[in-house]
Parts: C-alpha cells; structure tokens; sequence
C-alpha cells in the first residue's frame, strides 16, 4: 500500500514534472503530451487533468500557450526550464538522501533555499 501511494505522489500528482520534460524537447500539443508520458514514463494520465495542468502551467508562466489552426501548442518557458531543474535537483537529493539513510551534515536538499511553486 505505501509503495501505490508513493507512485501515485510521484507521478499523477506531480504530472506538471513530466509535462514540463516533454516540453524541454520541443513545443506541443496536449494530446501528444498525453501519449508522450504513457510512453516514456509509463502512466496515461485523466485527459481532464493534463488540461488542467497545462492549464494552470501557463497561468502561472511555466508554459507559454499558442493557437496553431484548431490546436493549441504548448512551449515551456525559462521559468518552466527553471522549475524542472529545481524538481531534478530535488528528487536527485532525495535518492541520495535514501541511499544514505540521512542526510549528511550541512548538506540538507534545501539547506537556505526557499521553495517555490
């Protein structure tokens, strides 16, 4: 149970990363995005709720929006580049963390760093 729970946190709960990644390749549209994670990250997230992400990535300027015909193409931005660099920093600090067993002194994933979404 604790491992379904931690997979869930860590893929459709933080779908923004993978969307993000994808974008890091090239601009796109939604519903390749959809097919893109199921593909290579291996999880088909809710068609309503990668919307929604791209959504609320675009509000806050991670993803920059644009019409092509009837589609709209998704582009990250350099905050999204930022972004995704903070949560490869993250999780990258996280498995060391775990293969560690603590964190060494002085060395806290986030030691003065402010985090922000």
């Amino acid at each position: 149970m604790p491992l379904k729970r931690l997979i869930e946190l860590n893929t459709k709960d933080c779908l923004w990363v993978y969307i993000l990644r994808i974008l890091e390749d090239g601009p796109t549209h939604g519903y390749s995005i959809r097919k893109e994670i199921e593909k290579r990250f291996g999880f088909r997230p809710g068609t309503v709720t990668a919307y929604k992400v791209l959504y609320l990535l675009s509000k806050s300027g991670f993803v920059k929006k644009t019409v092509s015909g009837r589609q709209k193409v998704y582009a990250i931005t350099p905050a999204g580049k930022k972004a995704l660099k903070g949560a490869e920093d993250f999780y990258r600090s996280r498995a060391k963390v775990l293969q560690a067993g603590r964190v060494s002194r002085g060395q806290g994933a986030f030691k003065g760093k402010k985090l922000k979404y």
